[in-house]
């Protein structure tokens, strides 16, 4: 007998569905859509199909599991039954059966009882979050097992900090790693759905570009791996920015994806931490420092499992959200009307979350990213060390805690751990700073990403003394440390590279040298070439009215240098007015090199610009401080679920599936590259995917394109160094000689071409978003031109992200890694192309250098300057010696003659002209490496004509991509900087 809901539909007492009528029923789980075969939908009436009793023994086993989790992370009492609780979940999972029937059920139960919608409707809304919920269900029970193992072994975790996780759309990649997509597809088909429209949700808006793409990959590696690991990051409530494309340009607005709800995270209201900024730092009676008053505020924990690929490991990304007290909110204030007053507090500390990288030219948005960088630090160590302690229980010793804990800083936001960790191991902990400065360096590690200046994040000493004093203090306490060493190592006989040292290695920049050393420096003082002794005039010389001295200086100069005592006067008068007092800086990366025990690069030939230039003097310092770890991507969401179809040609040709564990196996296919039948089952998979990006781009922009034309693709973040200008310069110069041939000679001279670009300008980056701006101009004009039809399309899809990158590459034939040499670490884009059968024309920068080894030679488009040329180049343009090629002036010229469009280009076309200046003179070297680009793009177009050769190295392409997998990368982490083992669940 069913049960009476008290929800309540607005419908008529029956409804009649084919052919039967159905009484009445107050529940949703009846009420689900069912689309028919025919035109038109009905809403229909299903009897529940799942058992009561069984789900409520789940949920309430659910509960205790959860429940004693959030015991653990808080320090409340150890649970002592992990072998019991072990079982039942074992038992639990066992219970949730992979089959369509209860999965349709678990559906329904979410959709009444779990809704996050009215019950009046079960659309693609609705049904994608009682989906994602059940899905959920399944990751929690996994999830609680693996905490609980972990907790039960005491482990050694590793625990990755990062302001970015860009994760893309979960239920395909959930499902997918659950081993559940075709039970999922045919509950859902049941229920009158597609998998796929279905899983067409927003993505979560949690980063921007590689670095948090990085960070996901990593999470799924160690998930898949059995690493015992957790990610941390931020909540961000608007993301970066949505990006719209108009005839103005890119314009930004907010993202909305927490608008309907998110269905995979787990709120944990009892897992907060308090956050401080401001006040000041006393002493106590004690002796210790205690840090008091200023603004308070509440860091609250998001759980969202992440599940491991034919594994039960399930780790955790927990994401941060701030929000202040209660009795913040002043409701005095706001009962005499002061509103925004009232809540002043509230919304400061709910904005910390609002989005990812606010703009910084104001001291408010310099603060506000201060503080996030802060909030991510202080939550994450405080979750961190309440863990370590729950687990060591009555035997705490914080000599252990490096041995149970390593801290990887994914690039400069997170330095503040440092600090952090040592405040909280002195102040709070009470231990010694030889000690606590001990742990910390233990712990800490570093990942640059970056050799670009302006990327090596500086704050202002000014700015975080006033929002964090006492981390201050700890700094200028590391700093000093710093001095000392540097001082015992290069010692004080040369002065000179002593000081070129300390200016080169100190992590405190324009401040003076502390006490201690504040005379190693100094140096007799000359002026205008005076010596010492002409200088210094005996007193008994000098005149009583003190001007005696001034006169007899000048006459002595004068004499020694056989100029007159007028002139000497004018030169005094024309000397420069006093230079202003640079700005005192805290140098984040150098902090995060000190602090850390190891620090690696992301790429080969990056990890050695890193020893070599950014970081030289302190690699010759501590050289086994330094390590290489090229990046990686996961090959389970980026071919193994993005490619079905190739996916399904690789196992059929290798014999086996393991290739997605073991992307090893990937190289097998090389000696099938050859094959006939291999290459025609190729070629239709790529065309396959060409006509869905096809379909894909006309729903986005408007445009059609043709499958049956090369797909040459650049999407990553608009950057003048990344290049997009080289790009569309060659796309123009292309325009250009088509438009001055005739229509025959066009087609016997070129390939056709659909050249696609995507990625977001930074809102503030004015330059990056007038390069958007040339590309949607220069489509908008070659698009519309019947003379080209299909020979040339230029596409610029807005908002660029995870899914929709997960719809392009597939459908790559050839993309685009161009950077100017020497200026991208890695890349991690190049990877996902090359496993996915893509060509790549680039540069020898990042990790195209590794790929191009890997892949072959001749299965790669290579140009342009070498990393080790460009500071010679460059200085060749200061001095007015390069002489751009005729094509690249001719393209301006072009460019210029409004052929585009009523736009001035002047601003962007002239950072590629002059000699110095800054946005002046070419830095990022376009006209430099246009020729040659040209030509290799002539090559490009000889070997796509020849379709067997072509899908040969497409073949080639993918066998040779193994080496990046973030498998790989990440059991390098684990071996040679966390000292981590696998961890498998029984």
């Amino acid at each position: 007998m069913a049960s009476t809901a008290t929800m309540r539909f607005p419908t008529n007492s029956t409804v009649t569905a084919g052919t039967e009528s159905f009484p009445r029923r107050n529940s949703i789980s009846g009420f689900i859509s069912s689309r028919s075969s025919s035109s038109h939908s009905k809403s229909i009436f299903l009897r529940r199909t799942f058992n009561y009793r069984s789900v409520n023994h789940n949920l309430n086993l659910r509960r205790r599991n959860s429940f004693s989790v959030v015991k653990c992370v808080s320090g409340k009492q150890k649970v002592k039954d992990n072998e019991l609780q072990q079982q039942e979940a074992t038992t639990s999972l066992s219970s949730f059966a992979p089959d369509a029937t209860s999965i349709v059920s678990s559906i329904k139960y979410h959709a009444e009882f779990t809704p996050l919608f009215s019950p009046e409707k079960f659309e693609i809304p609705q049904a994608y979050i009682a989906t994602a919920q059940t899905v959920r269900d399944a990751l929690i029970i996994n999830w609680n097992a693996t905490y609980e193992y972990y907790e039960k072994l005491n482990v050694k975790q590793a625990y990755y900090l990062s302001m970015e996780f860009l994760q893309g759309r979960a239920l395909l990649n959930a499902i997918g790693n659950l081993e559940l997509t075709g039970p999922y597809a045919e509950a859902l088909s049941q229920l009158g759905y597609k998998l796929e429209n279905v899983a067409h949700q927003p993505d979560a808006a949690l980063g921007n570009g590689g670095l948090g793409r990085l960070a996901s990959c990593f999470l799924d590696s160690l998930a898949t791996l059995n690493y015992p690991a957790w990610g941390y990051g931020l909540r961000y409530k608007y993301g970066l920015f949505k990006q719209r494309i108009t005839k103005d340009g890119q314009e930004e607005v907010a993202e909305d994806w927490l608008e309907m709800g998110n269905p995979w995270e787990i709120i944990r209201n009892d897992v907060s931490y308090p956050i401080r900024f401001y006040g000041k730092v006393v002493s106590g009676s004690d002796g210790k420092k205690h840090w008091v008053g200023g603004e308070d505020i509440k860091a609250v924990a998001h759980d969202v499992p992440i599940p491991g690929y034919k594994t039960k490991s399930t780790v955790n990304l927990r994401l941060w959200s701030t929000k202040a007290a209660s009795e913040d909110f002043d409701l005095s204030a706001f009962n005499s009307g002061r509103h925004t007053e009232a809540s002043e507090a509230l919304a400061n500390a709910e904005k910390i979350c609002y989005i990812l990288y606010p703009g910084d030219e104001s001291i408010e948005g310099k603060t506000l990213r201060l503080k996030q960088q802060y909030t991510l630090c202080s939550a994450s160590l405080q979750d961190i060390i309440a863990r370590f302690e729950t687990r060591s229980g009555a035997s705490l010793n914080w000599e252990e805690f490096p041995e149970k804990v390593a801290v990887q800083m994914n690039d400069t936001h997170p330095t503040l751990c440092i600090p952090e960790l040592m405040r909280i191991l002195i102040d709070i902990k009470g231990l010694s700073w030889k000690d606590a400065w001990n742990i910390t360096q233990r712990t800490v590690a570093y990942t640059n990403h970056t050799v670009l200046p302006e990327a090596l994040e500086k704050w202002s000493l000014d700015l975080m003394e006033k929002l964090l004093p006492r981390h201050v203090e700890i700094i200028e306490l590391i700093d000093e440390e710093l001095v000392r060493t540097i001082v015992a190592e290069y010692g004080t006989a040369d002065s000179d590279l002593l000081e070129k040292k300390l200016k080169e290695m100190r992590i405190l920049e324009n401040v003076e040298l502390p006490a201690e050393f504040a005379d190693i420096l100094v140096k007799s003082k000359e002026s205008v070439d005076i010596s010492s002794e002409v200088l210094q005039v005996s007193k008994d010389e000098g005149e009583e009215d003190g001007n005696g001295n001034d006169d007899e200086v000048e006459e002595a100069v004068a004499e020694k240098d056989g100029t007159e005592k007028s002139s000497i006067e004018d030169k005094i008068e024309e000397l420069p007015e006093p230079v202003p007092e640079p700005p005192k800086l805290v140098r984040m990366a150098n902090l995060s090199v000190v602090g850390g025990h190891v620090v690696n690069g992301v790429a080969e030939i990056h990890s050695e610009i890193v020893k070599d230039d950014v970081f030289n003097a302190f690699y010759k310092l501590w050289p086994e401080k330094f390590q290489n770890k090229t990046n990686g991507v996961t090959p389970r969401r980026w071919i193994r679920f993005c490619n079905p179809d190739l996916s399904k040609i690789i196992t059929q040709w290798i014999g086996t599936e393991d290739w997605v564990l073991n992307t090893e196996k990937l190289a097998e296919l090389r000696k099938f590259a050859d094959n006939e039948d291999l290459q025609k089952q190729w070629r239709e998979a790529k065309r396959n995917n060409k006509v869905k990006v096809a379909a894909f781009i006309k729903e986005r922009t408007g445009y059609s394109v043709s499958p049956d034309a090369m797909y040459d693709i650049q999407v990553k973040r608009i950057h003048e160094y990344k290049r997009q200008l080289l790009n569309i310069f060659g796309i123009v110069y292309r325009y250009k000689k088509m438009k001055e041939m005739s229509a025959a000679e066009r087609k016997e001279s070129f390939v056709p071409r659909v050249c696609i670009f995507g990625g977001k300008a930074f809102a503030t980056y004015v330059q990056a978003k007038r390069i958007v701006k040339f590309i949607t101009d220069v489509g908008a004009t070659v698009n519309h031109d019947p003379e080209i039809g299909d020979l040339l399309k230029v596409i610029f899809v807005p908002d660029y992200n995870v899914s929709v990158a997960e719809i392009l590459i597939p459908a790559s034939e050839l993309s685009q890694h161009i950077s100017t040499a020497g200026m991208e670490a890695s890349g991690t884009s190049n990877m996902k192309f090359a496993m996915n059968g893509c060509l790549q024309i680039g540069t020898l920068d990042g990790a195209n250098v590794e790929i191009r080894e890997e892949v072959g030679e001749d299965n790669f488009f290579l140009f342009g300057a070498k990393a080790h040329e460009i500071a010679g180049l460059r200085k060749e343009r200061a001095e007015g010696k390069f002489v751009p090629d005729p094509r690249f002036e001719e393209v301006k010229k072009f460019v210029r003659s409004g052929v585009f469009g009523p736009y001035n280009y002047d601003e962007l076309i002239g950072s590629l002209e002059g000699n110095e200046g800054f946005g002046r003179a070419d830095y990022f070297l376009v006209a430099k490496d246009f020729p040659s680009y040209l030509e290799c793009q002539e090559e490009v177009d000889e070997a796509y004509r020849d379709q067997k050769k072509w899908t040969k190295m497409s073949i080639l392409n993918t066998a040779g991509s193994s080496k990046f997998s973030s498998d790989r990368t990440i059991h390098e982490y684990a071996r040679e900087i966390w000292n981590i083992e696998p961890v498998k669940l029984p």
